[in-house]
């Protein structure tokens, strides 16, 4: 049987945002049913195998779901946009122009710009699409238990991804969350039904509590189940996310008790594997993530086509991406995350074309599987940051010498000549923290680690350029541009949002 499109009936759709992807299947062979070219949307409640082959198609949106943009694809995408943001991912050249106006923070103040639209628009399809196989899984016809079995899961990743989805939204649009607060602040709207009736903005609170609920749930009907690939949810994905929201929230007690769960049954690679390229979703510390098939590729809209260091892009060969001198600094020679950054930016080991720029403290952390095929598997989370995550939240307890068991396994795994640090306290805690932006560098947390932790951006006395940057070397962490601005598309479709301080 061949792949057919899912065909969507014609819905009455009240913002604009929803409407261009009111379902993320209609863009996509994702069905294997009838031998027809289409199949109406009730048909994709028909059966438990075709439920699940939405799932699939929100999974395959994760990485291959492309906005106006070539730069904006999938999760790979924002993880670019929330690193450019910070100080630890290095533009060292304008290059051709990608990403240049969100490193210079232009494009979360811009209510018409692509990087405003993209997040709210690729979290808020997936969310729809989540609300759907929520609102309709529990009517899908179940003639064996298999299907029972297969339609749980389904329902169960759809309340994983509304969860995700809704986290990523009140991070970037929201104030931060203020744990011990009521954190009345505006968050965003939480749309809990799949249809686009006007909708004030939830409190960042209320945001979160829904949140936290769908995350037990997804847990409760995940919990004991088997996945088809790293690609979907599982108990250990949740217990995961579940550990960075109560990060997040302050609830310390709840983030070492998750990660501890989150981690179980993944180890942490060997330095072998760490050199290797991150791009092995098989790789036994990777928990969750996304891979590429040959035949789905977006050759240069892919997380490689700007993030490795070897695919033959012009944004590869113009401005590779670079490593914080000043971060690079805090760490020994016989660390392994150092060692995938070359201070002289030549990359002798690669054997890269001439035609290659070459920049100071250039990373080749990710590389792509070939000069001519930017594919690469895309890590969304690693046992590493729940070490990590467990290392910080019982420090922040008090509990340093539990904290300190847990991060030096972590640390001399990455550099087997660590001595454990005699630091207490917030030096101590800042440890933690400067291992976890080295550790993470790249893959999307650096621009929401300054906001949790409500510091201010500093890119100075590094390897920064001021004519990329636009001097952007500081910015306050009372700045009004820590909360992106709503997209004007909504602005303009829902009579009862309200816009963020210009």
């Amino acid at each position: 049987m061949k792949n057919i499109k899912l065909h969507c009936k014609k819905l009455t759709i009240f913002s604009s945002l929803f409407l261009a992807f009111a379902l993320s299947s209609c863009h996509s062979d994702y069905l294997e049913t009838d031998p027809t070219t289409a199949v109406s949307e009730s048909a994709a409640y028909s059966s438990a195998s075709n439920l699940m082959a939405i799932i699939n198609g929100m999974h395959r949106d994760m990485y291959y779901r492309q906005n106006s943009s070539q730069g904006q694809n999938g999760q790979g995408g924002m993880m670019i946009i929330l690193d450019a943001l910070g100080e630890d991912l290095v533009f060292p050249s304008t290059g051709n122009g990608w990403y240049i106006s969100t490193v210079r923070w232009q494009d979360q103040v811009n209510a018409t710009s692509d990087v405003t639209f993209y997040p709210y628009q690729f979290y808020y399809a997936l969310i729809r699409n989540a609300n759907m196989v929520i609102a309709n899984g529990p009517s899908v016809p179940a003639p064996t238990d298999a299907d029972n079995v297969t339609i749980k899961k389904a329902i169960g990743e759809a309340y994983a991804f509304r969860a995700f989805c809704y986290y990523m939204l009140v991070q970037i649009y929201g104030k931060r969350y203020v744990p011990g607060a009521n954190n009345t602040q505006l968050g965003v709207p939480l749309r809990l039904l799949a249809d686009e009736v006007p909708m004030k903005r939830n409190t960042v609170e209320e945001v979160y509590n829904q949140v936290n609920k769908d995350l037990d749930e997804a847990y409760t009907r995940l919990i004991g189940t088997t996945r088809a690939a790293k690609s979907h949810f599982d108990a250990n994905v949740i217990s995961g996310l579940k550990a960075r929201v109560a990060l997040t929230q302050g609830n310390y007690p709840l983030a070492v008790s998750s990660a501890k769960l989150a981690r179980a049954g993944y180890g942490l690679m060997d330095k072998a594997a760490y050199a290797a390229g991150f791009n092995n979703l098989s790789n036994g510390e990777w928990i969750w993530g996304a891979t590429i098939v040959s035949d789905q590729t977006d050759y240069f809209g892919n997380f490689g086509a700007y993030m490795s260091r070897n695919y033959n892009s012009t944004n590869i060969r113009q401005a590779p991406k670079a490593m914080n001198s000043k971060l690079y600094g805090l760490f020994p020679v016989t660390d392994v995350r150092r060692q995938l950054v070359d201070p002289t930016g030549n990359h002798t080991s690669l054997s890269l074309p001439s035609n290659y720029s070459k920049f100071p403290y250039t990373s080749q952390k990710f590389l792509s599987v070939s000069l001519s095929d930017s594919r690469m598997d895309v890590p969304y989370m690693r046992a590493a940051e729940m070490y990590l995550i467990e290392a910080e939240a019982q420090a922040r307890q008090g509990n340093e010498a539990e904290s300190k068991l847990i991060f030096n396994q972590l640390m001399l795994n990455r550099n087997p000549t660590y001595t454990a640090s005699s630091n207490t306290g917030t030096a101590y805690i800042n440890d933690v923290l400067n291992s976890r932006r080295i550790e993470l560098w790249g893959e999307g947390f650096r621009f929401l680690d300054l906001k949790r932790l409500n510091q201010n951006l500093d890119r100075t006395g590094a390897n920064h350029s001021s004519v990329v940057d636009n001097n952007v070397m500081t910015v306050s962490n009372t700045d009004k541009r820590w909360e992106f601005l709503i997209p004007m598309k909504e602005i303009d479709a829902n009579p009862l949002i309200e816009q963020n301080p210009l």
